[in-house]
């Protein structure tokens, strides 16, 4: 089985070690920085990568749970902004980040 997928703004994969797919979409310009990460499930994942346009690839990870957020971006009011949905799940995707780099 095929253990990370990558389009142009978004990256998903596998962590065997825990049995748990994550993915993130990440848009950087000039204008900003945008990051979103998700836990996600296997039969997203398998679809990843099936679609002509990379964009219906983000809204099926969208449908994953997110679990965190970050918007720096020359059009937000207050500067940037940090959230975390799930804090167990965002250290999880974090140790399996290190491990698939």
């Amino acid at each position: 089985m095929e253990a990370k997928k990558k389009g142009k703004y978004w990256t998903a994969f596998y962590d065997p070690e825990t049995n748990r797919y994550f993915a993130e979409i990440m848009y950087i310009s000039r204008e900003g920085m945008e990051d979103y990460k998700y836990e996600i499930t296997q039969e997203i994942f398998d679809k990843l990568g099936s679609f002509d346009d990379d964009s219906d690839n983000e809204e099926l990870i969208r449908t994953g749970e997110t679990t965190y957020s970050f918007a720096n971006t020359m059009y937000g009011t207050l500067g940037p902004e940090r959230l975390v949905w799930n804090e167990e799940a965002n250290e999880a995707m974090e140790k399996a980040e290190k491990k698939n780099r």
